[in-house]
């Protein structure tokens, strides 16, 4: 299968170097850097950035991420403010805060994203956060607390359709992640928002199946993009789309319901986070 290599404008070498100074400098790491993201340069000049809380090893194993696997590591307590001055050195006006499966926590890193926020919005009060969080096991507790928190949106990433989901992310569950976005919508005022990746073997009609639940359960924001295989022990891309299919999906995204959608070969799940 030959590789479409979609071509993106070379990041502004100015930029990346002071923002990566500033992370270095607050010990932090973007979502953007640690994985090479094409968009990065593009959302900094926006004022956007992805920042991963809670470590960078991951207590689940999805054969498509590349995050590291394993024990989670100790909570960086320092880690809230931290991230709190580097956003005011970055002079940034939208953040998504993320974090890696931390299933050896009782509250799953629920209060580390709840520390972050009011770390962030003590320094940064104008700024939007938008939370990207796991699933936390669906536990009510954990999930009441992000939904107290100052964050602006709630987001939770569906990835793929029902079928293919057993199979790539096998510590997770389908109708769990449903759950958990039903839940945000029912309990907050809150916009929702999900993603989900093409190219992992889903057919056409499961993914408009998908969307549909997606719209049932209250989420109101989409992003889709194509699966990009990080390593050759990763899940295999099954399929290439062409752009003409992202433009297409989109149309039926609206028709389904979604009231603001990012659809695109490139497109990951905080593109244009702040402007959906």
């Amino acid at each position: 299968m030959q590789q479409y290599k979609p071509k993106v404008k070379a990041p502004s070498p100015e930029l990346l170097y002071s923002m990566q100074t500033i992370l270095q400098k607050n010990h932090l790491t973007t979502v953007c850097e640690a994985a090479t993201c094409p968009n990065r340069a593009e959302c900094y000049s926006r004022g956007s950035a992805t920042f991963m809380i809670l470590g960078e090893v991951c207590t689940r194993a999805c054969s498509f991420c590349n995050v590291k696997t394993g024990h989670g590591q100790k909570i960086d307590m320092h880690e809230p403010l931290r991230l709190a001055t580097a956003i005011k050195e970055l002079n940034l006006e939208y953040v998504v805060i993320t974090s890696v499966d931390r299933d050896d926590l009782k509250d799953y890193g629920s209060r580390h994203f709840v520390a972050c926020v009011k770390s962030i919005k003590e320094y940064n009060p104008n700024i939007k956060i938008e939370l990207l969080t796991p699933d936390f096991r669906e536990n009510k507790d954990a999930l009441n607390r992000v939904i107290a928190s100052d964050a602006h949106k709630l987001a939770h990433n569906q990835e793929t359709v029902r079928r293919v989901s057993k199979y790539v992310r096998p510590q997770s569950n389908y109708d769990r992640s449903l759950k958990v976005l039903e839940y945000y919508a029912k309990n907050s005022n809150k916009i929702i928002k999900s993603s989900l990746m093409v190219g992992l073997g889903e057919r056409k009609e499961e993914l408009l199946d998908s969307m549909r639940e997606l719209v049932d359960v209250g989420v109101s924001e989409l992003t889709i993009g194509q699966y990009l295989q990080p390593t050759p022990q990763h899940h295999s891309v099954e399929k290439y789309y062409d752009k003409a299919f992202f433009e297409d999906i989109k149309d039926e995204a609206y028709a389904i319901g979604f009231q603001a959608v990012a659809s695109g070969i490139l497109v990951r799940s905080s593109y244009f986070a702040e402007q959906l």
